[in-house]
């Protein structure tokens, strides 16, 4: 029978915990980090979701882009989704549906390969509205979203992108 040594077991366990353990928290909203995706977040929202200009979010966009929602379905390329918010977020702009990040719903956690940085997710809660001519702007619904940005030849790209919890407003 085979004694265990427990200072041997123990050095194992220590070097678990430093090899498996290279993860980072949450991202404090004053890191550099933080901030760069909050930026690609307006660039894409802001820019192209709401105010429809898409040339600026272009290169934003990875050409294998998979978008996950609930409640429309996936879409797996760049083409596909651009088509998508050409017909229906840019489509009428009687009836322009408007997003709005609930500010203090954001996360970051960056993603590394041996130490080097190449990815973030995001995760946040937003909310989303009616511009109408000659009315309030109104709530339509609120949702939960994850984004997977890929950092490559110093260009960050969305990459995967999970939008689901849709629920209307009196939920």
């Amino acid at each position: 029978m085979k004694t265990v040594s427990y200072g041997r077991i123990a050095v194992l366990f220590i070097y678990t915990l430093l090899f498996f353990n290279t993860g980072q928290a949450q991202m404090e909203s004053s890191s550099e980090l933080y901030r760069t995706i909050l930026k690609l977040d307006s660039t894409l929202f802001v820019d192209g979701f709401n105010n429809c200009e898409l040339k600026k979010m272009e290169y934003l966009i990875a050409p294998d882009l998979e978008f996950y929602h609930d409640q429309a379905g996936p879409s797996t390329s760049k083409e596909e989704f651009f088509k998508a918010i050409k017909e229906n977020i840019c489509g009428n702009a009687d009836k322009k549906p408007i997003r709005k990040m609930v500010a203090e719903s954001m996360e970051v956690f960056p993603l590394y390969n041996n130490g080097v940085l190449y990815g973030a997710i995001q995760n946040g809660v937003h909310e989303f509205y009616i511009k109408e001519a000659n009315k309030e702007l109104y709530i339509t619904g609120i949702a939960k979203f994850s984004h997977v940005y890929i950092l490559q030849d110093s260009i960050w790209q969305l990459k995967r992108v999970l939008s689901y919890d849709h629920q209307s407003p009196e939920e």
